[in-house]
């Protein structure tokens, strides 16, 4: 199911199909290379100096990795990222050999949306949760003090929303998508538009 963004110009195709679903085909895979590709590009983003603080803990449908990530999520989340078919971690690196990086978090917004674009471009879903928790994170995987996990974030192949079960989950699935107007995101001082409309 396609839900292209309305733009008031056209933007690249990637960025007008990335939206977030929850309906996953259970039986679909990510092969090898694409699950690499989507590292690949997140590994090349920018980031503050080169830090690189991104790095990610990944988990493939049935193995040890996934089962621990499944089981820190959220219930919500829970319910329909069992699905996919890899949930993975991005976490920040907080200090390196220089010191504290601080930009890290930033780093790692770039890193993940480059990871999520090329998703898109390998004709896979992927849906970011911050419904997660980052202390069984930590627990589960043994992390240092100086890596925090940030998101979590599913990857797969899109199903029909009708695999949402319930009536709720699958009228959000299906509804439009929404952003404020560019008028009140883009401003040539605060409170006055860049942009006429």
């Amino acid at each position: 199911m396609d839900k292209p963004a309305e733009t008031s110009v056209p933007v690249s195709d990637v960025i007008a199909r990335r939206w977030s679903p929850r309906a996953y085909d259970e039986k679909a895979a990510v092969t090898e290379e694409q699950l690499r590709a989507i590292l690949e590009a997140a590994r090349w983003a920018a980031s503050a100096g080169n830090t690189q603080p991104a790095r990610y803990l990944v988990g493939r449908r049935g193995d040890e990795t996934y089962k621990k990530i499944l089981g820190t999520l959220e219930e919500g989340n829970q319910a329909w990222a069992h699905r996919a078919s890899v949930l993975l971690i991005a976490l920040t690196v907080t200090k390196n050999e220089k010191g504290q990086i601080y930009h890290a978090e930033y780093g790692l917004g770039l890193a993940s949306q480059n990871l999520v674009l090329q998703a898109v471009h390998e004709g896979l879903i992927a849906h970011q949760m911050a419904g997660f928790s980052p202390e069984g994170v930590t627990e589960a995987f043994g992390l240092p003090d100086d890596v925090v996990p940030r998101v979590a974030i599913a990857v797969g192949k899109q199903a029909p929303a009708d695999v949402l079960g319930d009536d709720r989950s699958v009228q959000r699935e299906l509804a439009p998508r929404v952003r404020i107007p560019l008028s009140e995101y883009a401003l040539s001082q605060w409170g006055t538009p860049a942009f006429k409309s």
